[in-house]
């Protein structure tokens, strides 16, 4: 079996597989693609298994898979990993998922980009509102998360993987950790498959 990905540092979502198909030892080759140049100067090989020539794109012996959240669950589900080996796992991390996309990974990507240096950023009374969207989200986390070291229980899973995507910013975003999320980001950090961004995609 064959497992191709293309990603680059900067995207939190492609930064997500990678750490997915870290946690899961699942040997694979990696393609870094510049986010940063024009979508249709990007190589022929990326576009034509990236209908929206947006990364990550994981190809699976030849079948290209789209859109993080997809990516992990095909990845939990295929090979057993990563809450993907229980029905009560795999509900779990859909959960997951979705909240973080129509949360957290939501507003987090928007205040990162706005405070990049050379960005165009956002109004005040936007940033006001994301911010407002990431405290709300803070105490959803710990909710989540409960007592355990990650939102998976004992050991992480793909919802792990999808909320470390942005939330390994929170500086770079301009927005603190609470306690909870700050011993999670630690817990995350110790695990022996976690890599920079920069190392996930060394090519």
């Amino acid at each position: 079996m064959t497992l191709q990905l293309y990603g680059h540092p900067d995207s939190g979502h492609a930064c997500k597989v990678a750490l997915a198909l870290a946690l899961a030892d699942l040997d694979h080759q990696v393609t870094r693609v510049d986010i940063w140049a024009a979508p249709d100067t990007r190589p022929a090989d990326f576009l034509a298994v990236s209908p929206l020539a947006e990364v990550p794109v994981l190809v699976i012996d030849g079948q290209p898979i789209f859109q993080s959240g997809a990516i992990l669950m095909e990845i939990a589900q295929q090979f057993a990993v990563l809450g993907g080996d229980t029905s009560e796992g795999r509900r779990r991390g859909r959960e997951l998922l979705m909240w973080e996309a129509n949360r957290i990974g939501m507003c987090l990507p928007q205040l990162k980009e706005a405070r990049r240096p050379g960005s165009a950023g956002l109004p005040p009374e936007v940033i006001g509102w994301l911010e407002a969207r990431y405290t709300v989200d803070c105490v959803n986390f710990a909710r989540l998360k409960g007592d355990a070291p990650f939102f998976h229980g004992d050991t992480p899973g793909i919802g792990d993987c999808a909320i470390w995507g942005y939330t390994q910013w929170l500086a770079e975003a301009g927005v603190a950790p609470t306690q909870p999320m700050a011993d999670w980001l630690d817990n995350m950090r110790a695990l022996e498959a976690m890599k920079t961004p920069d190392a996930f995609f060394a090519v």
